[in-house]
């Protein structure tokens, strides 16, 4: 049935996921690293990691985003 433009008019709000802080960016203690949906990256050393899978500074440093080896 044509017309159905008047009930389309919904979205979900943007959740703003992605990296916060890159490699090299000074940080504080509790700085969000990372927001994401799942582990796509996964905490080293002196990273906490939230309920919602959120990468967050444990102390004031520097951040590095390491690979891990191969993917199967």
């Amino acid at each position: 049935k044509a017309g159905g433009s008047t009930r389309n008019g919904r979205d979900s709000q943007s959740k703003r996921l992605g990296v916060k802080r890159f490699g090299g960016q000074q940080v504080l203690a509790g700085n969000i690293l990372v927001r994401q949906r799942g582990t796509q990256f996964h905490a080293g050393s002196n990273v906490g990691l939230g309920v919602d899978h959120t990468l967050f500074a444990k102390q004031d440093g520097v951040v590095k985003f390491e690979v891990k080896g191969p993917r199967n």
